[in-house]
């Protein structure tokens, strides 16, 4: 089972989403939040799998319940996938900092949605949609000056896991990687694991960011 934690400010919403992910067989609503204050207090407290958090809210807001989390300086992540109702660079740009593992828009189809807290469950990025590709590519572009060097990093890949990174790069699924090489899904994952942890990567968002940031691909 999925434990999820649902927060979110506005009541209808969160009932909404408690009654979607209760229809599934493999997602369990452990609790529910109306500001990020108590979500955060409630996901130390219950360690939900997959946290599905709103941005604006009272007390505290999205970004920073998502940082406190899953930011690069908690010892013990827990994984949020950032559901909210506006399309904005800056929110996709903050919410990916603080270490946000997803970003869908609230008018996502349900089985997006759910799909979309599977992906995060497993540890992988959920980067699909290609607006959110296209604003990861525009905000590597923007820090690209700010950090050089970067690029030196990916020398320890293989040319093998740097044909998977560019891939992952371009939002492509491990399912959609194993077809394009011709190899299997778990060979796909050992090569994934495998890259993350010779970039000291967290997950593949970051793995996305650092593609877009060294230049290995360009912004859409």
């Amino acid at each position: 089972m999925i434990r999820v934690l649902v927060c979110d400010d506005q009541a209808l919403i969160r009932a909404g989403f408690v009654t979607v992910f209760g229809l599934q067989p493999d997602l369990e609503v452990v609790g529910e939040a109306s500001d990020g204050e108590s979500g955060v207090q409630l996901a130390h407290r219950l360690r939900p799998d997959v946290v599905v958090m709103d941005i604006q809210m009272p007390v505290l807001d999205g970004i920073e319940a998502t940082r406190r989390l899953a930011g690069p300086d908690v010892a013990d992540p827990i994984k949020v996938l950032v559901v909210t109702t506006f399309n904005l660079d800056k929110y996709v740009y903050a919410a990916l900092r603080a270490g946000a593992s997803g970003f869908l828009l609230k008018d996502a189809q349900p089985a997006e949605l759910i799909d979309g807290i599977r992906t995060v469950a497993r540890g992988e990025a959920l980067l699909a949609p290609a607006v959110t590709r296209g604003l990861v590519g525009r905000f590597g572009d923007r820090v690209r000056a700010s950090a050089p060097g970067l690029d030196e990093r990916l020398a320890v890949l293989t040319p093998r896991e740097l044909e998977v990174f560019r891939l992952i790069a371009e939002g492509l699924s491990n399912a959609e990687i194993a077809g394009q090489m011709v190899i299997g899904q778990e060979t796909v994952k050992t090569y994934v694991s495998r890259i993350l942890t010779k970039l000291a990567l967290r997950d593949r968002v970051q793995a996305v960011i650092l593609a877009y940031q060294s230049g290995l691909v360009g912004a859409p």
